[in-house]
C-alpha cells in the first residue's frame, strides 16, 4: 500500500508524456513549425518550473555552489530537447503508442545497462535474468502494439 502512491504517480507522469506529445503534435500543424512547439513547450516548463519553486520557497542555489557541479551536469535540458524535438517530428509519422513504446523501450534499455554499470553516478544495480526478461517481454510489447 504504501507504494500505491509513488506508483499511480508515476503512472500519471508516463501520461502526462503523452498529453505533452499530443498538445506538441496540435501546435505543430498549427504553427506549420517543428521547432516552435518545442520552444513553447519548453518556455511554458520554464514558466511552470518558476512557480513551483517559489510555491516551495526554494532559495536560489549561491554560485558557489553551482559552480562546483560538473559541467556534463547541467546537459539534462538539452536531452529534454533533443526528446521533444524528436517526439514532434515522429509522433505524427508514428502514432502516440508507438512513439511512446519506442520510447518506453529505449528508456528501459538504457536504464538497464546505467543501473548495470552505474552510469553518471546511479548506484550499480546488476543486471539480472530477471531484468533481461523483462526487457524482452518490452520489447515484444512494442513489436506487438507497431502492427
Amino acid at each position: 500500500m504504501q507504494l500505491a502512491l509513488p506508483i499511480l504517480i508515476a503512472v500519471l507522469a508516463g501520461a502526462s508524456i503523452v498529453t505533452q506529445q499530443a498538445l506538441n503534435n496540435n501546435l505543430r500543424f498549427a504553427l506549420d513549425s517543428v521547432v516552435w512547439p518545442g520552444f513553447v513547450s519548453y518556455f511554458v516548463g520554464l514558466m511552470s518550473m518558476v512557480v513551483f519553486a517559489i510555491a516551495m520557497r526554494e532559495p536560489i542555489p549561491a554560485f558557489g555552489v553551482m559552480a562546483r557541479v560538473p559541467w556534463w551536469a547541467w546537459s539534462g535540458g538539452f536531452f529534454g530537447a533533443v526528446f521533444i524535438a524528436i517526439a514532434i517530428f515522429l509522433v505524427p509519422k508514428l502514432g502516440a503508442a508507438t512513439f511512446i513504446a519506442l520510447f518506453v523501450a529505449g528508456q528501459l534499455l538504457a536504464s538497464l545497462v546505467f543501473d548495470h554499470y552505474g552510469i553518471l553516478g546511479l548506484a550499480v544495480r546488476p543486471i539480472d535474468t530477471t531484468k533481461v526478461i523483462g526487457a524482452a517481454l518490452l520489447v515484444a510489447g512494442v513489436v506487438l502494439i507497431r502492427r
